[in-house]
């Protein structure tokens, strides 16, 4: 009977599922806070069901002998090392959709709470001053919200203010205009949010595009009195810019969810009247808690009795005996998603996946929803190969896959287009002998290049003079050039150079190369 050990808080339910589901279960809710006890009794344990309280360091994974599936009752997992699980084998899953009505809910308490200055006028009742004129709000009916990220949770919120009678403006790269009808919104560029938000509110991940999405410049281009609301991730908003444009008035107010760095303690946000702050209670809600913990039970059990894989961070949908020959080729799709993805700045209408020869009689499912996932990953972050086909649905991206076979000189490969409002761009890829990645061909123009962690792409005039100028440049610039892979299209017509560097260029570098005569577009990747 396999054995589950549960160490944060979870419900009597969550428990029950277990036992329920013939799994020997011990709950020892504060085990977690007790790292020396937790690694000595680890290595009896098939499961680990846990919170945020429990830290499965790589010390506690070394002593895990046993352990096959670690399963975390929300979405974060930060707290759970990964990379040691996934080298130990062990399986690493969470519930990416528990918490998204709670935590939309909750953003738009805080809009409310901002529009009515809530918290300040109950603390001036409760201390007997009756200041009625002093807490003068405004309504939000017919106030434009500004959606800074329309995916799951964005998607609730815009849906939960139009109820309450706002017209939603919404930036997201990803939005589809189809999609933007269906959830009743207008989609604008986010200077145009700027412009327009009287409120502002942001649900999207934490990447380098979206650090500090909201500082001093944005704050400049916003309309006075605008109030802006982040329940999503510290870091989004630039807390130095937010506190100056509080303090002169731009900005009438701010409620926080999320901090720089948490606990936020002794924040400079805290003294100012205008401000709202709470301490990430997004998914703070005894249903979401509920729901996260029935669902990550559910999941454990399943994979302990049955193999299945749910809401897996760390591996796809793969059986014991597809893997060996599935796993090359499912690494294979997720390249070609993020090389596409990575150049794709746009939203994205449609995503299409064409197999060919001996790949085409696999199962190609989790090669799919990997390739979905190396396509969005680089706008969404905090994504994986469960949740990306879930989430491409949600924003109305089509995935379109092809299966047939083999017409050309390879015995298999997998294309890749992506599909925007501008362009379609397709790159293709095989695996050699090896079994390592190849790029076989990019925008219909073929050339051969192995897949490495850095790379720089840079498509152009076929001039004379290009490598040699590029080579130069590259040179002067200390970047060492493992691998130069060319293909054109024709004599004097679209060419791309496709290299391989040691260590990563920087945007100043990456700009440089942009502004070599001919080049049409430069682009630093990684893999």
């Amino acid at each position: 009977m396999p054995k589950v050990l549960v160490s944060d808080k979870l419900s009597k339910t969550a428990v029950q599922i277990f036992k329920d589901n013939n799994i020997d279960v011990d709950y020892l809710p504060d085990l977690g806070k007790d790292k020396d006890k937790l690694l000595e009794v680890i290595g009896q344990y098939d499961g680990l069901a846990i919170r945020s309280a429990t830290k499965v360091t790589e010390k506690i994974i070394a002593a895990a002998n046993n352990l096959k599936v670690i399963g975390r009752a929300g979405i974060g997992v930060d707290n759970v090392d990964i990379p040691a699980a996934t080298k130990k084998g062990i399986i690493v899953m969470n519930t990416p959709f528990g918490n998204s009505i709670t935590t939309a809910e909750h953003a738009i308490a805080m809009m409310m709470a901002l529009a009515r200055q809530l918290p300040e006028a109950d603390a001036s009742t409760k201390a007997s001053k009756w200041e009625k004129n002093r807490f003068m709000g405004v309504e939000i009916t017919n106030k434009v919200l500004g959606l800074i990220g329309a995916g799951n949770i964005g998607s609730i919120v815009a849906d939960r203010a139009q109820g309450l009678k706002m017209k939603v403006v919404a930036y997201d790269p990803f939005l589809t205009p189809e999609r933007a009808v269906t959830m009743g919104v207008e989609k604008v560029e986010l200077d145009e949010l700027f412009a327009r938000a009287d409120f502002i509110t942001i649900h999207t991940p934490l990447i380098e595009a979206t650090k500090n999405i909201v500082n001093a410049a944005a704050i400049a281009k916003m309309k006075p009195g605008v109030r802006i609301i982040n329940c999503a991730r510290g870091g989004l908003v630039d807390e130095v810019a937010l506190l100056e444009a509080l303090k002169s008035g731009k900005v009438a107010g701010a409620a926080l969810d999320v901090f720089l760095e948490e606990p936020a303690q002794n924040n400079p946000l805290f003294e100012l009247p205008n401000v709202i702050c709470t301490p990430h209670l997004g998914a703070s809600t005894t249903e979401a808690q509920e729901n996260v913990a029935l669902q990550v039970a559910e999941q454990i059990s399943a994979y302990l009795n049955t193999g299945e894989i749910a809401n897996a961070l760390n591996f796809p949908s793969i059986t014991a005996e597809e893997a060996p020959r599935l796993t090359p080729w499912v690494k294979l799709a997720e390249a070609l998603g993020s090389f596409a993805g990575q150049l794709t700045e746009d939203a994205i209408k449609g995503i299409r996946i064409e197999f060919e020869g001996v790949v085409a009689a696999l199962n190609t499912k989790p090669m799919i929803a990997a390739a979905i996932n190396g396509v969005l990953k680089p706008s969404l972050g905090d994504i994986n190969m469960v949740s990306a086909p879930q989430i491409a649905k949600d924003r109305g991206i089509a995935v379109e896959t092809t299966n047939r076979d083999q017409q050309g000189s390879y015995e298999g490969y997998i294309r890749l287009t992506v599909i925007t409002e501008k362009l379609e761009r397709a790159v293709a890829g095989t695996l050699f002998a090896s079994g390592k990645p190849r790029i076989i061909q990019v925008k219909g123009i073929n050339l051969e290049a192995e897949l490495t962690p850095s790379m720089l792409y840079v498509t152009n005039e076929d001039k004379p003079g290009h490598i040699g100028r590029l080579g130069t440049l590259l040179g002067n610039l200390g970047v060492n050039i493992a691998n130069f892979n060319l293909g054109r299209a024709d004599v004097g017509a679209d060419a791309i150079a496709l290299l391989s560097i040691d260590g990563t260029l920087t945007p100043e570098q990456t700009r440089e190369v942009a502004a070599l005569p001919g080049v049409r577009q430069a682009k630093a990747l990684k893999f």
